[in-house]
């Protein structure tokens, strides 16, 4: 059996009761966390616990450190173990490691499982207090947004992640940023944007003592700000939706109003 886990942010503050007793439950857990208090805690729920870090060397690339960590987790399973993978944040998104844990496990007819958390884009949500859900959103890996162009629906926001590790290939110390590539970026954006659109550079709080970064920052000012590896970038949309008038009318909804009551799913 594999279960991969997510732990979210602020230690153990957002780890559900479900999450915690799959943990404790495996013969052998190993993890990958952004910060040493969560790394201690998780340390604390099982005598079994491996980190996955050392994974990342200096001059190898991402994904063969991807690689090594999918083979430091399914091969308990070939010899008959339970193992349980915890990440920071939700291990659903951009993460190739969990993934393909899992379709190496199930490719091997192992029960496997994965189980959601709290994300970094549900932190910048709460801290920005903005609503997808009324507002639309697109959401890309920022070194897939530059090297693929693709149509900006303007009427959405854009979420980009690691927008401070464009184009890096090879693992490094430092959470400085790629400037070279936050400058393409802020040259592709402004292809579509006018310099002067607010825009926000995030990073949520990794601990309960602390806040979350948010910086507000013209376009045109992007490449010259402090960008860390991990930034998200959270840019809004530049005009609002046009309301189609013959759907509305087949709807039975009054021109300039929404949905007569608001659904949640």
């Amino acid at each position: 059996m594999l279960s991969i886990v997510g732990l979210g942010y602020n230690v153990s503050g957002q780890v559900t009761p479900e999450t915690r007793n799959v943990m404790i439950g495996a013969d052998r857990l190993v993890y990958l966390v952004t910060d040493s208090a969560m790394a201690a805690w998780v340390r604390s729920l099982h005598p079994d616990t491996t980190s996955l870090h050392d994974c990342y060397q200096a001059g190898v690339s991402g994904m063969e450190a991807s690689n090594a960590m999918v083979e430091r987790i399914v091969e308990p399973l070939f010899e008959g173990l339970t193992v349980c993978a915890a990440f920071s944040g939700n291990p659903a998104i951009a993460m190739h490691t969990t993934h393909e844990a899992l379709r190496r496990a199930r490719e091997r007819g192992i029960s496997s499982r994965m189980f959601p958390a709290v994300s970094f884009e549900d932190c910048l949500i709460a801290d920005l207090g903005v609503d997808p859900g009324q507002l639309g959103r697109m959401m890309y890996e920022a070194t897939d947004f530059v090297l693929h162009p693709r149509p900006l629906d303007v009427t959405s926001a854009l979420v980009l992640l690691q927008v401070g590790a464009i184009g890096e290939r090879m693992y490094r110390e430092g959470a400085g940023s790629n400037r070279t590539g936050v400058r393409l970026l802020q040259e592709v954006l402004e292809r579509t944007y006018p310099g002067d659109h607010e825009v926000t550079l995030y990073r949520m709080a990794q601990l309960p003592i602390a806040d979350a970064s948010v910086q507000r920052v013209p376009l045109s000012r992007l490449a010259e700000s402090e960008v860390h590896v991990n930034s998200t970038l959270y840019v809004p949309r530049l005009e609002p939706p046009r309301r189609s008038p013959e759907i509305a009318e087949r709807l039975g909804l009054e021109s300039g109003l929404g949905a007569a009551h608001p659904t949640r799913s």
